[in-house]
């Protein structure tokens, strides 16, 4: 166990080994001169990154350069569409597309002879033409990392790191200097909202548990991320696990809880195992037990793994899972904060809500709610994906606007396509239409335009997209997912997406469009939880916004040509040259014709796979 005493020479001794890596630091005198830090987050590894870090340790130690030189495996730099990347400081070359091969000429060219490898770094230039620093990119400039403030910074597995960030200041100032409901009251001035997705304000759910009878609480982390592209709390524990084991010690100190669960799904094992080392560190160092670092309070942690069921991301449903029950919700009232897990009074919030915690205590609610709009305070993370040059994941302060996500941040959609909308919240939220792009972001914002925040997914469409096919795509999931409990959620989904499905065949007539909407209400009003009351919105939202691509499919025409039943595939006898490279790559002999003459394509028995347009060295054959 560490004391207090000892906790803070830790912070004071490699303090400015965090600080050292900031683009033109004065490198310390008995500090290594240069630091490397490899991307370690789940993406990055998908494309060797542990092997490139291997590689660097190999060529540095060839070099005798391995006191010179640290190397670190750390969390998501957010530029997930760069990856693997790897930074060298203090110059802060920020190398992108990294390979294990290109490691030997980044030691040689750069750590030895002093040159960055041009043809690696993320090579944004000014109006003069100087290459940017990486703060100064698009991607980062509007950015504004509170909750993300140590990925891509610290070495997750070692807790001596976070420390030397003030970790585990803000535990020690809450417990040393404020009273329970002082901490309480402090979150509820700073007007942070949930981040989970319904935005409830999180200091009044602390002051609920708190004022709930009973000397038995539980606080837990609901890290169950299951939306379609979201993934921005897989890469907090990824990249900063101790945040929020201290903003749950905080949690506990400030509802008078003593024990926490981390309920996390399985399918994200570097989370899973960052965490059980942070755990057993925290532990270890007596940050974690019966007496927390001295100061007379006991907490402590342990994980529960989900199966991935996107149902027990509803907080009721977490908790029977969490119990090894059904994962399925439960009658609310009673709501956890009075009877929760193991029917004790629960806190329950999910990973980037506390990732807001210890900022809010060790710099004040004043700090925090100085950021962001009136009602919707601070920043908020999304995961950025889609048809978007730069996919990855960004931080931003709330009103920022879809505008700036997408042109600033994101880069605009690839190759000329125009932006046509943007899916917040996923399958509980709903489209934003290219003529809303202005609009700022935040929790009423959203809500107006038939929208949601949501953990944070930002998926974006462009003109290639069939928002039906959309609509349809997110219902498929929810019908998918639902736990069958109610049966406005089991049954009316499963009918809207048959409707759904008639109108992507063709089959379906403008009354049934009326029939659907009707449809979407009645299972919105009806469900048990917060799947089926959602699960109709990216239906109603593009039927709001995009009706007449609706109508159009009743017609018989699928505008974005991505409906299979209502697409064709047609040979321009003008442009056809007869190289039969159509014919040669059909998978059901579809296509006939001699060479050097124009080819024909069987519509009864084209399966409408669209290999021959692809294949087509002429653009001869269209949809």
């Amino acid at each position: 166990m560490k004391t207090i005493q000892q906790l803070q020479e830790i912070r004071e001794r490699l303090k400015p080994t965090i600080t050292e890596r900031a683009e033109g630091a004065t490198v310390t005198p008995g500090l290594p001169r240069m630091y490397v830090l490899v991307c370690g987050g789940t993406g990055c590894t998908s494309g060797n990154s542990k092997i490139i870090y291997q590689n660097f340790v190999d060529s540095l130690a060839e070099h005798g350069l391995s006191d010179e030189v640290k190397i670190i495996m750390t969390g998501c730099f957010g530029l997930c569409s760069k990856g693997p990347i790897a930074v060298v400081y203090p110059d802060g070359s920020f190398y992108t597309h990294v390979k294990p091969d290109d490691v030997k000429e980044i030691v040689e060219q750069h750590i030895v002879g002093g040159n960055p490898v041009e043809r690696l770094l993320h090579a944004e230039k000014d109006i003069h033409g100087q290459l940017k620093s990486i703060n100064d990119t698009d991607f980062y400039k509007s950015q504004r990392r509170v909750v993300l403030r140590n990925c891509g910074v610290i070495d997750p597995e070692n807790i001596d790191e976070y420390l030397a960030t003030d970790g585990y200041l803000a535990y020690q100032k809450a417990v040393t200097e404020m009273t329970p409901q002082q901490v309480i009251d402090e979150v509820k001035k700073s007007g942070l909202r949930g981040r989970g997705g319904a935005g409830f304000s999180t200091g009044l759910k602390w002051q609920f548990t708190h004022d709930a009878p009973g000397t038995e609480k539980y606080v837990a982390c609901n890290a169950d991320e299951g939306d379609p592209g979201a993934f921005m709390d897989r890469s907090l524990l990824e990249g900063d696990p101790h945040a929020v084991i201290e903003a749950m010690m905080i949690a506990g100190y400030a509802v008078g809880a003593e024990h926490g669960v981390i309920y996390v799904r399985a399918e994200y094992p570097i989370a899973v195992h960052r965490l059980e080392i942070a755990i057993a560190q925290a532990r270890e160092y007596g940050i974690l037990g019966d007496n927390v670092m001295g100061l007379g309070h006991k907490f402590d942690l342990e994980l529960r793994l989900g199966a991935g069921a996107f149902v027990c991301g509803e907080e009721t449903a977490l908790l029977n899972s969490a119990e090894g029950k059904r994962g399925e919700p439960r009658q609310r009232p009673p709501f956890p904060a009075v009877k929760g897990l193991f029917g004790k009074p629960t806190l329950i919030n999910n990973v980037e809500t506390y990732g807001n915690i210890t900022q809010i205590i060790l710099n004040g609610a004043d700090w925090f709610a100085s950021v962001g709009t009136e009602k919707s305070k601070g920043t908020k993370v999304f995961a950025l994906g889609g048809k978007i040059v730069n996919t990855g994941l960004v931080e931003i302060p709330m009103g920022t606007t879809l505008r700036t996500i997408v042109e600033d941040i994101g880069g605009g959609c690839p190759n000329g396509k125009k932006f046509k909308a943007a899916q917040t919240g996923g399958p509980s939220g709903g489209c934003i239409p290219s003529s809303l792009i202005d609009t700022p972001i935040d929790y009423d914002n959203l809500m107006a335009i038939g929208s949601m925040m949501g953990s944070g997914g930002l998926i974006v469409m462009d003109e290639d997209n069939c928002m039906v096919d959309i609509a349809k795509f997110y219902l498929e999931f929810t019908v998918d997912e639902s736990c069958g409990k109610c049966t406005p959620c089991r049954i009316g989904n499963k009918r809207l997406l048959e409707m759904l499905d008639k109108v992507t065949k063709g089959e379906a007539t403008l009354e049934d469009l009326d029939k659907m909407e009707e449809l979407c209400y009645y299972i919105k009003e009806n469900s048990l939880c917060g799947l089926g009351q959602t699960a109709p919105n990216p239906v109603l939202s593009t039927l709001r916004y995009f009706r007449e691509e609706y109508e159009a499919h009743c017609n018989g025409t699928c505008p974005a040509g991505v409906c299979k039943a209502l697409v064709s595939y047609k040979v321009d006898p003008a442009k056809c040259i007869g190289c039969t490279i159509c014919a040669r790559n059909c998978p059901v002999g579809a296509i006939s014709g001699t060479v050097k003459q124009p080819h024909e394509i069987d519509a009864k028995k084209c399966i409408k796979c669209g290999v021959c347009a692809s294949k087509c060295p002429k653009g001869a054959i269209s949809k």
